[in-house]
């Protein structure tokens, strides 16, 4: 699927993803694969049917690819239970996390491989999304209602991926009560969760 170079302007040439006909006509039984990659990194098959429900419909052409309307566009699918699975189903996050890094570097490891690590702003309408908070929204270049995620990036001649992701918590949402109860809550600012993402920390 490699096929063309985006760009020579960088260390080195940058892979352009060129899609066709019968990958497209191939990737359901692809994603299925994928999917079972990952199958024991969930306690139930109920989870493990939710995991591959909720990652169709992230790929489907829904103009909101929240909880309801995937469940309510996907064969079989149930609202609450979906909801239930991405709020309170365990599963292990660490081993889903090691099992994807372990596949891109499979994929597009290279010794002239480089991590990237950035921010980026999701605007919201709403208060109730963790992390929501009026702050400086690099995606639009303004203050505005949104939340911010740092993000690290792999890329090598062969691809690029992401590979890990922090979401920053404003100030605001942190009570104070809650800090002088316990005495382990702190405040970390964008650049230290960026240095923290890096780290591993």
């Amino acid at each position: 699927m490699l096929s063309s170079i985006r760009s020579g302007e960088h260390t080195y040439e940058i892979p352009k993803f060129s899609i066709t006909t019968k990958d497209i006509d191939g990737f359901y039984s692809e994603l299925e694969g994928y999917h079972e990659i990952f199958a024991d990194c969930f306690h139930r098959s109920e989870s493990r049917g939710h995991f591959f429900n909720y990652m169709a419909g992230q790929f489907s052409e829904l103009e909101r690819k929240s909880i309801e309307p995937i469940a309510v566009n996907i064969t079989g699918g149930n609202i609450r239970a979906m909801q239930r699975f991405i709020s309170v189903a365990e599963w292990d996050e660490d081993k889903i996390s090691r099992k994807y890094r372990t596949l891109v570097n499979d994929d597009m490891g290279d010794p002239n491989g480089i991590l990237i690590f950035d921010e980026s702003g999701f605007v919201k309408k709403g208060s109730d999304s963790i992390g929501v908070a009026r702050q400086y929204c690099g995606t639009i270049g303004k203050v505005d209602n949104c939340q911010v995620g740092v993000f690290a990036a792999y890329a090598s001649p062969q691809g690029y991926a992401l590979i890990d992701k922090r979401l920053f918590i404003p100030e605001k949402w942190f009570a104070k009560r809650l800090c002088r109860k316990t005495g382990k809550m702190r405040f970390t600012r964008k650049h230290q969760v960026q240095n923290q993402t890096a780290t591993g920390g």
